[in-house]
């Protein structure tokens, strides 16, 4: 445990310094953008369209658990999903898993399918993240592919039955417990309009910062892909702050301005955190009316 927390301490700390040393070289350049009223707007629009993804992939969670036989209305895992949301901050980086899963066992969902429920997530999302980023970029594919590969098995309806027969297992209840039928295709093209929904409010915080190409918005979405999937998988960095943002300041560092782009993750970064804030008020002021 000791050198667990160690290592994601020197995680921390390198992603720290590298933040550090890219703000102190460029931060001149950082200080004279201005953003101008069209840019505002874009701002706006990127605001909405990342709540609307935390509200969509809240829907997908109600798909995953249909994938595991369990009849899950969409508007609770949306509300479940949001009022949790914002849990990942909080050190330790897993609070929102233990949220989603204590609010499926208070809805009658046997504990071993919430708990898979919410480590099916995250793999979805990887590979959904993956799909994204070859798409647009040339570097590393060979790795990316043999990453996708491995993501791509492990939710293999094959590899998944094990998982509930073991947990099962382990909580003294045998065999008895439905198997996966089908290959979770569903929820993984949902992910993936997920990751299309908050790369598409990436690039829309860029736009109020600089004209984007056409050409430009594949590299764009795909680089954001990768930063967003180390920011989920890297330990060490509650919700992957600092993670995503040196990941795409060196993805993207050699095609745009530093200055630009440490303007651009330090702008998503706040949008991301006011959309889940206001998805959380949300479920907050719906739970109040129905009281």
């Amino acid at each position: 445990m000791k050198l667990k927390s160690s290592v994601r301490w020197l995680i921390l700390g390198g992603v720290l310094f590298f933040l550090i040393k890219a703000i102190k070289d460029n931060w001149q350049e950082v200080a004279q953008i201005k953003i101008s009223n069209q840019g505002w707007v874009y701002l706006c629009s990127a605001l909405g369209v990342t709540l609307l993804a935390h509200i969509w992939t809240g829907w997908v969670w109600s798909w995953i658990f249909q994938t595991l036989n369990q009849k899950v209305s969409g508007q609770w895992a949306v509300r479940a999903y949001l009022k949790t949301n914002i849990a990942k901050y909080i050190p330790g980086n897993v609070w929102h898993y233990y949220g989603r899963i204590r609010l499926a066992t208070d809805a009658d969902i046997p504990t071993s399918i919430a708990t898979l429920s919410v480590l099916l997530e995250p793999l979805l999302l990887a590979a959904a993240a993956l799909l994204v980023a070859l798409v647009g970029t040339s570097q590393n594919r060979g790795l990316q592919i043999f990453s996708l590969a491995v993501v791509l098995i492990a939710i293999h309806p094959l590899i998944l039955n094990q998982g509930l027969k073991l947990v099962s297992k382990l909580k003294n209840k045998g065999n008895d417990v439905k198997k996966i039928e089908h290959y979770p295709f569903v929820p993984l093209l949902g992910e993936l309009g997920f990751l299309g929904l908050r790369g598409a409010g990436f690039v829309l915080t860029f736009w109020a910062l600089h004209p984007v190409n056409f050409n430009q918005i594949p590299i764009l979405i795909s680089s954001f892909s990768l930063a967003w999937l180390l920011g989920l998988v890297v330990p060490g960095a509650p919700g992957g702050i600092g993670v995503f943002e040196a990941t795409a300041t060196a993805l993207l560092g050699a095609l745009f301005s530093p200055g630009l782009i440490l303007s651009v993750v330090a702008l998503y970064r706040l949008i991301s955190i006011l959309a889940e804030v206001m998805g959380a008020g949300l479920v907050w002021v719906w739970d109040k009316g129905a009281t």
